[in-house]
């Protein structure tokens, strides 16, 4: 087994060169834009977007507070891409998921845990539907989860406009027109609690939701790689017709897998509404979160645990990009830190070319692996 070792170990080197070598020319097509827009701070900008969200405690905070549903979107992604389906469908779950926990929470009136059960709810409920069409129809998901987006983005928009207790005049929910008190004025048992975080890193943003997410992950982890549940999924989605032949029920499989996806997406919008320091607004564009649980997906490798520390390190770019004002415009650190994420996503493109440059060494340790078993049963 020694070989078996020696060929995961490659892989997962691989794996890791390609994202880091992502991350370094989504950094320096950023520095590239830094001089062009404004040459005399390009350095200091970019000194700014790698350190500011790790300056202080306060801005920490804001960090581990974005992450959190950053981390969902991109777990729901990586789920489905472990099944071989691709879930570009996690805008409109995650803005389902944010919906039945705000209805939980503000007309409901039930505590936060109850919310954001809720909301994985209703984000597998969304998510069942795209899997449904590919399960029995063979309708490729890509495209009835994008279209999902929309529906689920005007329905919500729809059934909250004709939910006065949902609304208030500014058009975010609530009840206030305090961005600060979204559910405070409406559910206090509903805002997720902070048990003395804010305090520690003197901030309000900070909550326990980023803990919720890791467990949500490690969950996933576990799941995918520790039971037969999650092998028969993963065999499902490598081979659909061999899973077949081996007694696998892949349509169950399909449906199941991009449930599974939808949940955590939902679970990503209701951590991220239920915060206390954020609303939702009835706005006729999709919701970024679930898109940028792409780049997050790839940059880990669709690997649970790594989505922690890709889903942290956009969000340190993300909060580092604010502290470029007033040197630089909104407008510059947007398209910035737009090219840093989506070039990052280019590590699919990397590692594949990596893993021809190193084919000679594979093929090297596959031959090793194939002697092996013969000289142990020789011995």
């Amino acid at each position: 087994m020694r070989g078996k070792g020696r060929l995961n170990q490659n892989a997962g080197i691989i794996s890791c060169a390609a994202s880091l070598f992502a991350i370094a020319a989504g950094l320096l097509f950023g520095l590239l834009l830094l001089y062009l827009f404004n040459s005399p701070y390009a350095y200091s900008g970019f000194i700014k977007i790698l350190t500011s969200g790790l300056a202080n405690t306060e801005r920490f905070g804001k960090v581990l507070y974005q992450s959190a549903p950053l981390l969902m979107t991109g777990l729901a992604v990586s789920f489905a891409f472990k099944t071989g389906l691709f879930n570009i469908g996690a805008t409109g779950q995650y803005t389902i998921g944010a919906f039945f926990s705000l209805t939980a929470a503000i007309s409901f009136q039930l505590p936060w845990w109850a919310a954001l059960i809720m909301a994985m709810v209703g984000g597998a409920v969304w998510g069942a539907i795209p899997g449904l069409f590919k399960a029995y129809f063979n309708v490729n998901e890509v495209i009835t989860s994008i279209m999902f987006n929309w529906i689920g983005l005007y329905a919500v928009n729809l059934i909250i406009t004709n939910m006065p207790v949902m609304l208030d005049n500014a058009w975010r929910t609530g009840g206030t027109r305090d961005r600060t008190a979204m559910l405070k004025h409406a559910n206090l048992d509903a805002l997720i609690p902070k048990l003395g975080l804010d305090e520690l890193l003197g901030t309000n943003y900070v909550n326990i939701g980023i803990f919720v997410a890791i467990l949500l992950a490690l969950i996933t982890w576990v799941i995918l790689q520790k039971t037969t549940f999650g092998y028969e999924l993963k065999a499902c989605g490598y081979n659909r017709s061999a899973g077949e032949y081996a007694g696998v029920n892949s349509r169950r499989n399909i449906v199941l897998s991009m449930m599974i996806s939808g949940a955590l997406a939902g679970a990503g919008g209701g951590i991220y509404y239920l915060s206390g320091t954020a609303q939702y607004t009835l706005v006729k564009n999709l919701l970024p979160m679930g898109f940028n649980g792409i780049p997050v997906a790839l940059l880990a490798n669709s690997h649970p645990l790594g989505t922690i520390f890709s889903s942290l390190f956009i969000s340190v770019v993300q909060v580092g990009g604010e502290a470029l004002q007033p040197e630089f415009s909104r407008e510059i650190i947007d398209i910035i830190i737009a090219a840093i994420i989506y070039l990052s996503a280019f590590s699919l493109l990397m590692r594949t070319m990596l893993a021809k440059l190193f084919s000679g060494r594979k093929k090297q340790v596959a031959d090793d692996f194939g002697a092996e078993p013969a000289q142990e049963e020789n011995a």
